[in-house]
């Protein structure tokens, strides 16, 4: 009696090719489907490990010539005590069957529970981050902690090794060929996979094993809640307020309210109740996801309309740009001149405005990387007691000296105020934090500021 033909699993171009059965049968994982142009059951990659098990479990002969990641015999070469929380959180994961999300605030050590991700699972990792600064942290990172090569794809670099870092943009470009070279892929601020583009860099890839990490989880688009499928489960969650003290920075939070000038609040209230007229005229709810978008088709439509998109953007100018705020930022970088302070704003415009007046270099997103590395780096030495951005800094900075945080105006994003009070909480020995929140009273930055203040680190 001749012994039956294996299945063979093939991966291709970001799907996997089961063949050798002539119909799906019952009970097989995944939504796979037939594909007329060759027989084979067609699956999305991130099927493989489902689709591994199912056919484990049911005995049936098969050929996996998918999978190219390697088992590896990685040595740490840093010796560091993992706080209890970094050990609980590797833990966590690693009951999860070593798929799922830990949420941890910026500055308790994600990179480290990586590491030890990575160590305990031996297997080809691929590290993905949202910009090539953390890139080259990551690589540095990885390379001191195994001692061995590390490769990085992105930014004009394509060098594939079993330990690597790239961008979710790369991950996205290259998932077709790379998507089965990874046992491991490992998630750095992974809410930014749930966009509309990235998911593809997930579902393309066949890795067993995931790793999501971030501070900030929650997305307003509710579209976070893909990462259960996509990576797993959040399998470990602690707040700033839990290990704040200890782990973290003790810190404050003070808010300030600064009034408009009699010339400002009068212009303020002329262009706001022209924007306010427009939209209401028009059945306009700025409240509904929509609301935006209507109101930018309708205001393209007529003069009356531009008018009131130049209302909207004046009101807003005049309550983010306040001059009461210069004055008070003038005090308060004169208070901290002995500190480091980072003060965010909203627009670049403002930013540019507060480097001129009071001499402090500026990050923004035209900022090249050379230069931005040796102002952080001027930010971590003294030699600059201060910088400016507007939101290129919200994520993927690591300043441990900087306790300051003047957050001159922001959107009403949870996430973007978590992220930049994260900033200014790496631990440091007697380390005291405070981050400033200035708001111009009696404006629209009153409800913003309601909003991104909802979250337990700021109660």
């Amino acid at each position: 009696m001749t012994a039956p033909v294996p299945l063979k699993l093939d991966f291709q171009e970001g799907t996997l090719a089961l063949r050798g059965l002539e119909s799906i049968p019952e009970g097989m994982p995944a939504d796979g489907i037939q594909d007329p142009r060759d027989g084979s059951i067609r699956f999305e990659a991130l099927a493989y490990a489902p689709l591994i098990a199912w056919l484990e479990r049911a005995a049936i002969p098969y050929e996996d010539c998918a999978r190219r990641y390697s088992k590896l015999s990685l040595q740490m070469q840093v010796s560091q005590e993992p706080f209890p929380h970094q050990r609980e959180a590797v833990d966590a994961w690693q009951a999860a069957r070593r798929r799922g999300v830990v949420v941890l605030p910026t500055g308790a050590g994600k990179s480290y529970v990586a590491a030890l991700a990575i160590h305990r699972t031996q297997r080809s990792t691929l590290v993905v981050v949202p910009t090539l600064d953390l890139v080259s942290q990551w690589f540095g990172v990885l390379s001191s902690t195994f001692g061995c090569e590390v490769g990085i794809v992105g930014g004009g670099y394509h060098e594939v090794r079993d330990l690597c870092v790239t961008t979710y943009d790369s991950a996205f470009l290259h998932a077709e060929r790379l998507g089965n070279r990874f046992g491991l892929v490992v998630w750095d601020e992974c809410h930014h996979l749930p966009g509309e583009s990235y998911t593809f860099a997930a579902r393309a890839c066949i890795a067993p094993f995931r790793l999501g990490l971030t501070a900030t989880l929650e997305r307003p688009d509710g579209r976070h809640g893909l990462l259960d499928r996509l990576i797993g489960p959040v399998a470990y969650r602690k707040e700033i307020t839990e290990l704040s003290g200890r782990y973290l920075a003790d810190y404050d939070v003070v808010s300030l309210r600064v009034e408009l000038t009699a010339e400002e609040r009068q212009e303020y209230d002329q262009e706001r109740q022209l924007y306010v007229g427009f939209v209401r005229s028009r059945g306009i709810d700025m409240g509904d996801r929509m609301g935006w978008s209507r109101f930018v088709m309708e205001s393209a439509g007529s003069t009356e309309g531009r008018r009131a998109f130049r209302a909207w953007r004046r009101h807003k100018e005049l309550a983010l740009a306040a001059s009461a705020k210069m004055t008070l930022l003038d005090r308060l970088l004169h208070q901290h001149r002995e500190q480091r302070v980072i003060v965010f704003t909203q627009d670049n415009s403002t930013a540019y405005q507060i480097a001129r007046r009071f001499l402090v270099p500026i990050i923004t997103h035209h900022t090249r990387p050379k230069e931005r590395s040796a102002i952080l780096a001027g930010l971590r030495d003294g030699s600059y007691g201060a910088v400016v951005t507007s939101k290129v800094l919200n994520e993927g900075v690591d300043v441990p000296e900087a306790n300051v945080a003047v957050v001159l105006s922001g959107s009403g994003s949870v996430r973007e105020h978590v992220q930049r009070l994260g900033r200014i909480l790496r631990h440091a020995e007697g380390k005291r934090a405070v981050l400033y929140e200035v708001v111009s009273a009696a404006t629209s930055e009153e409800s913003v500021s309601r909003r991104r203040r909802e979250h337990g680190a700021y109660r």
